[in-house]
């Protein structure tokens, strides 16, 4: 019997398959309708900067200027395609995209590279240098460097201060205790740390930065209202005290436990308790302006009386109506241009007739998903979050006939302006349950019921937990009891026993 070995051998085979692959102007499209509209105006900014025939068209810019200057006078327009009809060309191009390319367009693609928000005698030494603060443009650590640079120290302290602050969170206080800094930093001393922190906390305003703990913070808030002129002074004197003493009981809303420890009534400390609210957990939070940048809605919704119903229309007049350049058109037919340059013509003229359209498709997709959810969510026009219904994005792409990867994009980042206030097209899908009557509630109905319900709730006897499930299946709506605790803190609603008034 001979021995079986093993033998390798290497073949060539053909075959037909297809890979499927995106353009670079399919993903374009795709990053332009999920584009909020500030990175929108971003990026139109920087293709009218780099593409020759792409250009503002001025006699409709004009047009709108003349009705108002508020984007919420404006006429509102999509732009050059059809909005009077159902939308179907548009969705069926956006169809087209995904019938060829389902497996790429699962993915997401980022126009991070896009998305930049828009908008935008002598004299006191120290008072001087607080006048001279720009409040709100530093951070922090650079306004309390500033501070700092007029402490009358020795050169030693002034290092150690330094070194302190930049220990400093964005609340204001010291993540390290002081002996931890000292054994972190070789440069500087215990001492030098401990007398740089006595100075830093006299100096810097507001008071409470440079604290190590909670209650330090407190506690030098504490003493600088008490040092004002008018102020009660044994009325700070009692919510130090109780700070200093107490504070873990105060955080537990244990009351009568800090009434029998120190022979106050309720009424004394719940007064002590109303000073504390002038006291910050964050100092340091106050005198940082953090920039939040405007928010801009891309679909303004009205209520129209005489038909009773509410109606959408696009916020695009923030974009400027854009048009390929009539005079670049033409030179991209040209003969007499030299191959190379009409290559260069022809080639932006077909971007900028990309993006308009990406943009005029962006502006319809919105519009028509928009208009679905004024159909499904009309309950929350009328009351609010309580008629919040289940709206799952796979229903609106279904009604639609595109793929639910389309109408995640057209929600995204988009905001709407409606006359409950602005609110993000995101809210208005959403998961949720059905009421023992058979009533479809999103969960953010049923976060609203439960709000509802604490707030309604007797002050000295607040309900548990098991009791507050109890109440929503009294309304037909059957969660656990996990399920409320999750509600009620994603909410900020604190437990029952933080919720108890004496």
């Amino acid at each position: 019997m001979k021995p079986m070995g093993m033998r390798f051998e290497a073949r060539q085979q053909a075959g037909l398959g297809q890979q499927q692959k995106l353009s670079p102007r399919m993903i374009q499209s795709m990053e332009i309708l999920q584009m909020p509209i500030q990175a929108l105006q971003e990026r139109i900014d920087q293709e009218l900067e780099s593409n020759i025939a792409l250009e503002v068209d001025e006699h409709l810019a004009g047009k709108d200027r003349e009705t108002s200057d508020d984007i919420e006078d404006e006429e509102l327009v999509v732009g050059e395609s059809d909005t009077t009809g159902d939308g179907a060309d548009d969705f069926e191009r956006l169809a087209s995209m995904e019938g060829g390319y389902r497996e790429a367009i699962d993915n997401e693609y980022s126009f991070s590279s896009w998305s930049a928000a828009r908008m935008s005698g002598e004299r006191d030494r120290k008072m001087d240098a607080m006048a001279n603060i720009i409040a709100g443009t530093d951070n922090l650590i650079d306004q309390v460097l500033h501070q700092w640079s007029f402490a009358e120290v020795s050169v030693s302290i002034v290092e150690a201060g330094k070194v302190l602050i930049s220990h400093l969170n964005p609340d204001g206080l010291l993540d390290l205790q002081i002996e931890d800094i000292a054994a972190a930093e070789n440069a500087v001393s215990l001492d030098d740390l401990t007398r740089a922190q006595e100075v830093l906390q006299k100096l810097v305003e507001p008071a409470g930065i440079g604290a190590s703990t909670i209650q330090e913070c407190l506690l030098l808030q504490v003493d600088a209202w008490r040092a004002r002129e008018g102020e009660d002074t044994d009325a700070w004197d009692r919510v130090g005290a109780l700070i200093e003493e107490h504070l873990d009981d105060l955080v537990q809303n244990r009351l009568p436990v800090i009434s029998k420890a120190t022979g106050l009534s309720l009424d004394e400390i719940k007064a002590a308790l109303r000073l504390m609210h002038r006291l910050s957990l964050s100092p340091g939070r106050e005198v940082v302006d953090e920039h939040v940048p405007p928010v801009i809605p891309d679909v303004i919704v009205e209520y129209d009386q005489q038909q009773d119903r509410y109606v959408a229309a696009l916020c695009d007049g923030v974009v400027p109506p854009l048009r390929v350049s009539p005079r670049y058109t033409e030179m991209s037919s040209d003969t007499a241009l030299d191959a190379e340059a009409r290559s260069f013509i022809t080639r932006n003229v077909g971007n900028a007739k990309w993006l308009i359209e990406s943009i005029n498709l962006r502006s319809n997709a919105v519009l028509r998903v928009v208009e679905v959810v004024l159909d499904r969510q009309r309950g929350w026009f009328d009351e609010g979050a309580r008629g919040l219904k289940m709206l799952p994005m796979t229903e609106v792409a279904d009604l639609l006939g595109v793929h639910v990867a389309t109408v995640s994009r057209a929600v995204s980042d988009k905001w709407m302006q409606t006359p409950r206030g602005i609110v993000p097209l995101r809210r208005f899908f959403s998961g949720g349950t059905e009421t023992s009557g058979g009533e479809s509630l999103s969960w953010e109905a049923v976060k609203a019921l439960l709000r509802d319900i604490v707030e309604a709730e007797d002050p000295a006897k607040p309900l548990g937990d098991e009791a507050l499930a109890a109440a929503l299946r009294e309304q037909g709506i059957d969660i656990a009891r996990r399920t409320v605790v999750k509600y009620r803190q994603q909410m900020g609603i604190p437990p029952a026993r933080l919720r108890r008034t004496y």
